[in-house]
């Protein structure tokens, strides 16, 4: 292939696509990217059985999406995605050790589980978290998921105060009705936290909430990501039209990019 070949099929074939892994080898590169970006950047302690691979019980039940760069292949972005029948091989969904679910259990069949979620620090803009989505959305179709679960992590890096401030503000507009509540089991100790600060939204959970998420309750401390996390509950029958037939219509074409 002359270079004028090689400059013409980089032009055609478009730069960022997503994927389910399809071997060992694209899982165990998901794993490395997870460990990059949470234990060598976050500082979070992974108890994983393998240095250099973020790997943990669930990994071998769940699917992996991945976003892959196909220039260089490498794999720079990815979601794990655990669904209702996935969940009761494993004995439960991950957040479930977060979590009381108990008022969400007639909707736990019908739900689907997203999390460890990570972008490599040179992708990390809008048109990866779009071609990430793109797959979500084909895998919702596809598997006629109507709840979309996961939760969203918040810094603690002061102490809580951004986490106590920002879950205010999110309770106070995004908050879920009685019956979706669910409860910490290690709670953020809000009452002797200040959450008067003005904080921003991140991008992520910012992006969960335009399409329709709801916050399910106050956060849990999770010490070994030293992160306050929220559960986010997505309806996906009521998710914003703007976004859900830009997604789906992505799928539906058979599209893997944006």
């Amino acid at each position: 292939m002359t270079q004028l070949d090689q400059s013409l099929q980089n032009i055609r074939q478009p730069r960022l696509i997503f994927q389910y892994a399809r071997s060992p080898a694209d899982v165990r590169a998901a794993q490395q990217l997870r460990w990059q970006v949470f234990h060598e950047e976050m500082g979070a302690h992974l108890h994983s059985p393998e240095a250099g691979l973020d790997q943990d019980r669930f990994d071998e039940l769940c699917d992996h999406l991945i976003l892959r760069d196909t220039r260089s292949h490498e794999v720079v972005g990815t979601y794990r995605i655990l669904n209702a029948q996935q969940a009761v091989w494993a004995g439960g969904f991950y957040a479930e050790e977060e979590f009381d679910l108990t008022r969400l259990s007639h909707l736990l069949p019908h739900v689907m589980e997203v999390g460890r979620a990570c972008v490599h620090p040179d992708y990390r803009n809008g048109l990866s978290i779009a071609v990430l989505w793109a797959g979500l959305a084909e895998y919702i179709q596809t598997h006629r998921v109507q709840y979309l679960m996961g939760c969203a992590s918040m810094t603690m890096i002061d102490g809580g105060h951004t986490a106590a401030s920002l879950y205010r503000q999110l309770e106070l507009f995004h908050g879920a009705p009685a019956e979706w509540r669910v409860f910490p089991r290690c709670a953020l100790p809000l009452a002797a936290l200040d959450s008067t600060r003005v904080v921003e939204i991140p991008p992520l959970i910012k992006a969960y909430l335009r399409v329709g998420a709801y916050v399910c309750g106050a956060p849990a401390w999770d010490a070994d990501f030293n992160t306050a996390d929220c559960l986010l509950l997505l309806p996906t029958a009521a998710m914003d039209q703007r976004y859900s037939r830009r997604f789906m219509k992505a799928s539906a074409e058979g599209k893997t990019s944006f």
